[in-house]
């Protein structure tokens, strides 16, 4: 790795009034450190490292909208009463570094864990699956509980759900985020609307590719509704579950045109697309990754993301495979930026590692390895 090889990535890019100094981005990752839903004291610190470490762009761990069951564990943040103030810390630490920072709000949706076998709580299902499950990092007791179907929500249950985006972006908004990005990825709420696997309705929230997105499209427009003209949105999405890394949302470009079509003309400025390598095709026959067919068919900035500078994926690191290991795959990553396959490139755990990382990347620095153990603080 050199300074030349990676300055391609220090240029800035623009996107309503956000410009991102360069083309890096702190992906959305879930570390499980916030008191009874509130960010942990040490958040803002934690997240102004990354900043003062060169990143272009936090997108913040997912965090529960204002809904009752959008997040099962106390580890996970909500955008809501008691978690207010934490966040405004959090947000004024990265401002104060000069950095820029965007909430991930999320709801789990299917994938909501709370409950016991004998009082099970009614987590939100479009159709009442979760689809077909399939290689997982989730333990086969929630999977053996999570199949058995329940109800389809109804239209109030969907009602309440797309009115408790707006507020949480309206939270948001408020606290001085510098925007908003959506998780409609891995399964959870919008992503199981997306899925036909775990959407087989037949009413106006389902349908073929199209008309499965109109939860996604609805969570959107509340969004927008919630939010300055100028201010950008972001919307992740996948082909994988966390309840089945197997599954793919859409098999074929077409399809996937399909859905994003939408998604996009209600609002959407930037694609997050969640991949597990960066470097894996999405379709047969064509060497582009996820991101890079999402810009190819809609024209927007597209984020990708997935294992960089690791020899492993997420799932492998937390169902503990293998040895962790770090990979210098970043020529790999240059030659597909400056192909133009992508416009950002989303880190994770090598941020985890490296507070530093950027810096060392843009340097042509060796960064400090990731290893399991630095999961355990937050630092």
């Amino acid at each position: 790795m050199t300074a030349d090889l990676t300055a391609p990535l220090f240029q800035p890019l623009t996107v309503r009034r956000m410009t991102v100094p360069n083309r890096t981005v702190m992906a959305p990752m879930g570390r499980g450190f916030a008191r009874n839903h509130v960010p942990h004291p040490d958040a803002p610190a934690y997240y102004r490292r990354r900043i003062e470490g060169g990143v272009g762009l936090i997108i913040t761990e997912a965090t529960g909208i204002d809904h009752p069951l959008s997040a099962d564990a106390g580890g996970t943040p909500y955008m809501h009463e008691a978690a207010l103030p934490a966040w405004k810390k959090v947000v004024d630490e990265v401002h104060a570094a000069g950095g820029l920072i965007v909430p991930q709000l999320f709801h789990q949706g299917m994938l909501h864990g709370g409950g016991t076998p004998d009082v099970p709580v009614h987590s939100l299902r479009p159709s009442g699956t979760i689809g077909t499950p399939g290689p997982t990092s989730f333990a086969p007791s929630f999977i053996e509980r999570a199949a058995v179907p329940t109800r389809p929500m109804t239209e109030e249950e969907i009602a309440d759900a797309i009115a408790a985006y707006g507020r949480s972006v309206r939270n948001a908004v408020g606290l001085g985020f510098d925007g908003i990005a959506l998780h409609g990825a891995h399964g959870y709420l919008i992503d199981s609307f997306l899925w036909g696997d775990s959407n087989t309705r037949t009413d106006r929230w389902g349908g073929d590719t199209a008309q499965r997105t109109a939860f996604a499209v609805a969570v959107i427009k509340a969004a927008r509704a919630q939010m300055p003209a100028d201010m950008p949105l972001f919307f992740r999405f996948s082909q994988h579950k966390s309840s089945n890394y197997d599954a793919r949302t859409n098999k074929t470009p077409q399809e996937l045109e399909a859905m994003l079509g939408p998604i996009v003309d209600a609002g959407v400025d930037v694609l997050d697309a969640s991949i597990r390598r960066f470097w894996l095709p999405a379709f047969e026959g064509s060497h582009l990754n996820l991101a890079g067919w999402a810009k190819k068919l809609t024209g927007k900035p597209v984020i990708a993301v997935g294992s960089v500078g690791l020899g492993s994926t997420t799932t492998e690191t937390f169902m503990k495979v293998g040895a962790e290991s770090d990979e210098d795959n970043v020529d790999r990553l240059m030659e597909r930026f400056n192909a133009g396959e992508f416009d950002m490139i989303a880190i994770g755990r090598s941020l985890i590692g490296d507070p530093d990382y950027v810096r060392k990347l843009r340097e042509g620095i060796k960064p400090t390895a990731f290893s399991r153990d630095q999961l355990t603080t937050l630092v």
